[in-house]
């Protein structure tokens, strides 16, 4: 009785801490709570260039939507996946080359009609590698327009839609949160 109590308890405080392990705070990415607070400045960095990027083809700022793309390229540069299998590392990081081509197409043209139709394509590549730039203390949420099929991350739940503000500014609806 004794041998299976402790055998119980100890299966039960594995399980506890394996279920714990998988979901990684900065700190517990790079280990110091140095390293964690620029690592949670990056992911922030990373987020407030995106959202940039989005909320300048909201109002139809071309020029905006060139500044946030290049501050989302020297972001995604400085970022390095941590704790990853190899096969998940080397998926990330084809993943963030993509966006930094993407974001490259955005920033090199004044033509919003071209940022919007790049825009969409990095958005689907930031989604997939988002539980990776993720700021703890945000809530960020997937919206898709569903007349056309695009979509894009806000920091708000209400919509504003990036790709048809004028005539469909609010047409939108929220497909998946983290």
């Amino acid at each position: 009785m004794k041998r299976s109590l402790i055998i119980l308890l100890s299966s039960t405080l594995w399980l506890g801490y394996t279920a714990k392990a998988q979901v990684l705070t900065s700190l517990q990415e790079v280990g110091t709570p140095e390293l964690a607070q620029k690592r949670e400045a990056l992911k922030e960095s990373v987020m407030t260039s995106y959202l940039g990027i989005k909320n300048s083809l909201v109002k139809s700022d071309s020029l905006g939507a060139v500044k946030f793309a290049t501050e989302l390229i020297a972001n995604l540069n400085q970022f390095k996946f941590k704790k990853l299998s190899l096969e998940k590392m080397n998926e990330a990081t084809t993943t963030r080359k993509e966006m930094i081509e993407l974001a490259q197409s955005i920033a090199a043209t004044k033509s919003i009609n071209k940022q919007r139709s790049e825009m969409d394509k990095l958005s689907v590549k930031m989604w997939s590698v988002i539980e990776r730039f993720k700021p703890e203390k945000t809530s960020l949420y997937k919206q898709v327009c569903p007349m056309t099929g695009t979509t894009w991350i806000s920091d708000d739940i209400a919509i504003q839609n990036p790709y048809y503000p004028k005539n469909m500014l609010t047409c939108g609806e929220v497909k998946a949160s983290i």
